[in-house]
């Protein structure tokens, strides 16, 4: 099968048995929000080695999408490990700002979980000198509904129903909308305590792609990186949101899948019209994932995906991370070490690590045609 553009894609070939394994963010670093992590090699071990060219020793400097935090975490970690005196600092910022950051020169790379819209390419080209920003998709995963609800160990959603009740048209747990998907659950009567991003975030921009094509006109708002909904209340990051359904009772936000399990959070089930609720594994977001379609141009790979999907066991709210790099104009000092870095993460044993720590592994298709970008960047 080949990918092809511009809707004429046929399906991308993805397993769907991705392997989601419990993960502790303090074992390979956590996501911290503010701060820089840094690997740093020293010695080269052989399984990391076995997966990795070393370039020419040099530093990185990239930020973004928090979503992607454990992956970058393992991902430099190993790479650090293999090519001595390399070092890679992620800062875990946020999408929105980690593309601002790439437009203001300041970082080799920014992780975001949604493509470049035209105007950020736009952007882009006044510090890719000749070129352009472009979206390398690198890490597939899927957004948790996850809940703390007293008494309620299960609880199945819609489009309609989750974005009324993001959008506070739903406000209490027992409303006759959230009990007719859940006629045998035991929901209290009370308030529902709703968390969003405050930060510019790609996991908001496609929460709310899916809102916009499954909620059957219940969400009256584009699709943004920036929150637009009324009432809730923001936290700052994935791991922000995550810390507040924890500790809050009643309260319901969303995140993605490590996050959730980091966090041994509940996760919602999605009614998405197939014959049963999907459930929220990386298993189902791969049957999700098998019909994206590429829909960028040229030397970028950013992806279509279908967030109204009816099909038996996929489940509808995925989404995956681009590393945006520029396909021009790249910092000779640091480009050896960015072919290097990406070529590894995008490498099947990159895509494993990944997936062992609850991440959706790509289609071999698709590395295979980010593995042929990467030696073109320039």
């Amino acid at each position: 099968m080949k990918l092809q553009r511009n809707g004429r894609s046929k399906a991308l070939a993805i397993g769907a048995m991705a392997l989601v394994s419990s993960l502790s963010l303090a074992a390979c670093g956590s996501d911290n929000n503010n701060g820089t992590s840094t690997a740093s090699g020293s010695s080269g071990s052989a399984a990391a080695g076995a997966a990795i060219t070393c370039g020419k020793p040099g530093s990185l400097i990239a930020a973004g999408s928090t979503a992607q935090g454990t992956a970058i975490d393992v991902w430099k970690t190993n790479f650090g490990a293999a090519c001595s005196g390399t070092t890679i600092n992620y800062q875990g910022v946020g999408s929105g700002a980690g593309i601002q950051q790439f437009t203001q020169g300041k970082v080799q790379f920014a992780g975001s979980d949604s493509a470049l819209k035209p105007a950020e390419v736009e952007a882009t080209k006044a510090v890719c000198t000749g070129g352009q920003g472009i979206d390398l998709p690198m890490a597939g995963g899927l957004i948790s509904l996850v809940f703390n609800v007293e008494g309620v160990d299960s609880l199945v959603l819609d489009g309609p129903t989750a974005a009324k009740i993001f959008d506070s048209q739903i406000t209490k747990w027992n409303d006759p909308a959230i009990v007719a998907l859940n006629p045998s659950a035991k929901l209290p009567d009370a308030d529902i305590q709703s968390f969003h991003r405050s930060d510019d975030s790609g996991t908001t921009d496609n929460l709310t792609k899916y809102f916009a094509a499954a909620s059957q006109g219940a969400w009256s708002y584009p699709s943004s990186k920036t929150w637009a909904a009324k009432g809730g209340q923001s936290a700052n990051g994935s791991a922000g949101v995550a810390a507040q359904v924890k500790q809050v009772k009643n309260s319901i936000s969303y995140v993605e899948l490590a996050y959730a399990q980091t966090n041994s959070l509940k996760s919602a089930a999605i009614n998405t019209g197939a014959s049963k609720p999907v459930e929220a594994t990386a298993a189902n977001a791969a049957n999700t994932f098998a019909k994206a379609q590429i829909a960028g141009t040229g030397s970028d790979l950013a992806l279509k995906l279908d967030y109204a999907t009816k099909d038996e066991g996929s489940y509808p709210l995925v989404l995956v991370t681009y590393e945006i790099v520029c396909d021009k104009g790249n910092k000779a000092e640091t480009l050896d070490t960015l072919k290097s870095f990406l070529t590894y993460t995008a490498s099947d044993a990159g895509q494993k690590a990944a997936g062992d720590k609850g991440y959706v592994p790509l289609p071999n298709e698709l590395t295979t045609k980010v593995n042929a970008v990467i030696p073109t960047l320039a």
